[in-house]
């Protein structure tokens, strides 16, 4: 397991990010974040379907200036798997977009409309949608990475995981080059959230359906992992999810990076790919940095 010792934020950095916190609590602190958004490091393509369905749907952020055979990474966002929308995360892809990652950030189906597995098949279709035009979007398809916040992190660990869900659209996660998980919740039987039991139609929940469960089954994995949580979340448990995950997998030999960070909880943990909050931690400096490694 590797370990980062963060550098100390640049004071007036720092202090610029505190000043936003209490907005962050405010009844929509996404829209506060998405207008301090540059519009000059990206090129976005709205509105993209990868289905049938209303919510299955992407929007693409490219690098500006264009590029080439750049990684690509397939974003899904949080919300208790039953809510959420892609235009509230312009902050990420535009942030990924300006270290030079093809950003696809997608919807997928919520409960109570869908339970499990929808929103991984939904997953799936969209990972097979961008690795097919990843060329085209200029960006490699043997770069292709799954990344995701809380709910979003579920999702993207268990396309890396149970290679099921990727089977069924003709990939497998050795077709990855790696994934990140930010806060995401890993093992979380039994089920105590409402919403989410009823996204996981609990009490009737299979096992099999937490990503620890497969961390430890020996399946194929993308050659890397990056792991990131705040070290005081009071909404998912750092030491029994993203440690404990990181900690499995080490044990079936797979290389995994972890860092919980101080000055972030939960929600400003994703929170601080946004420029005003970037003060709080280095999360976009570790997400791009590994994005941005050389193939193995």
């Amino acid at each position: 397991m590797t370990a980062f010792s963060p550098p100390p934020a640049p004071r007036r950095r720092l202090l610029a990010a505190l000043a936003l916190l209490p907005w962050l609590q405010a009844c929509s602190p996404l829209r506060l974040i998405n207008a301090t958004v540059r519009n000059d490091t990206h090129t976005v393509l709205r509105n993209q379907a990868y289905g049938s369905g209303a919510r299955q749907q992407a929007d693409v952020y490219m690098p500006s200036p264009s590029v080439k055979d750049a990684p690509m990474a397939v974003f899904f966002y949080g919300g208790s798997w039953s809510s959420g929308d892609r235009a509230d995360y312009r902050f990420v892809g535009e942030a990924l977009a300006s270290r030079g990652i093809v950003a696809v950030v997608a919807d997928y189906r919520l409960s109570p409309a869908v339970r499990y597995p929808a929103f991984l098949e939904d997953g799936a279709d969209a990972v097979r949608w961008a690795a097919d035009r990843a060329a085209s979007f200029g960006a490699s398809r043997e770069r292709l990475f799954v990344v995701g916040h809380s709910a979003g992190a579920y999702n993207a660990a268990m396309l890396a995981l149970d290679p099921r869900w990727l089977a069924r659209v003709g990939l497998a996660p050795r077709q990855l080059a790696g994934w990140v998980g930010l806060a995401g919740p890993y093992d979380f039987l039994p089920i105590g959230n409402p919403e989410v039991q009823v996204a996981f139609g609990w009490p009737g929940t299979p096992a099999d359906s937490q990503p620890l469960f497969h961390a430890g089954a020996g399946h194929a994995t993308p050659p890397r992992v990056l792991l990131l949580a705040a070290r005081q979340d009071a909404l998912v448990n750092p030491q029994r999810n993203t440690l404990a995950l990181a900690q499995a997998l080490e044990r079936q030999g797979q290389p995994v990076a972890v860092e919980l960070f101080d000055r972030v909880s939960h929600t400003t943990l994703i929170g601080a790919l946004a420029r005003p909050l970037r003060g709080l931690a280095p999360v976009l400096d570790r997400v791009s940095g590994f994005l941005n490694q050389p193939p193995a």
